[in-house]
């Protein structure tokens, strides 16, 4: 009898605590049209202001003892602003593969990101259509005298009891 009872309350604790009463906590897409601004709001074709471009690499997927074993990756791409008082511009955030075929525009109209401010980018850990060796291609523009923006990328995978984490830095390369 308290075999019964032990083997009904142990298997009412592990339904309770299996059930997903929590709200959803995965990372909302961020609304890109809450940080648009139309050219004419701001001119930054004035020669106050220096326009850039910056490389991130990015890994989809990573091999793990031979070409044929891949692991699938979650990404985190992050666009930093660094300066203290001026806000940040960047016009384009394009997603490519391993062979340069634009997968996906992210951003395709002038933003801001506020001074201090991150913006994320999340590539889902099942979105492996830019393979081993995906990048994002950053156009920017800030004030003359201020920092240029920072990109980087956290790449994240579980199995089981195991990780792998790593990440990687972007160059300007204009």
């Amino acid at each position: 009898m308290m075999k019964t009872v032990l083997l009904i309350l142990l298997s009412a604790f592990l339904l309770i605590s299996c059930s997903d009463d929590k709200k959803n906590e995965s990372i909302t897409q961020l609304n890109w049209d809450n940080r648009s601004l139309e050219i004419g709001q701001i001119e930054i074709s004035d020669s106050l202001y220096l326009s850039g471009q910056s490389y991130l690499s990015i890994y989809s997927h990573i091999y793990s003892q031979t070409e044929h074993i891949t692991h699938d990756l979650t990404v985190t791409v992050s666009i930093r602003n660094p300066n203290i008082n001026d806000s940040i511009f960047v016009k384009k955030a394009n997603y490519y593969n391993t062979q340069g075929d634009l997968i996906r525009q992210y951003i395709d109209e002038l933003i801001y990101v506020a001074p201090l401010e991150t913006l994320e980018i999340v590539i889902d850990q099942s979105d492996n259509s830019g393979g081993s060796g995906a990048n994002f291609i950053f156009d920017w523009t800030i004030k003359e005298d201020d920092i240029p923006p920072i990109f980087e990328a956290i790449m994240i995978s579980t199995y089981g009891q195991q990780g792998l984490s790593f990440s990687t830095q972007g160059i300007r390369i204009k």
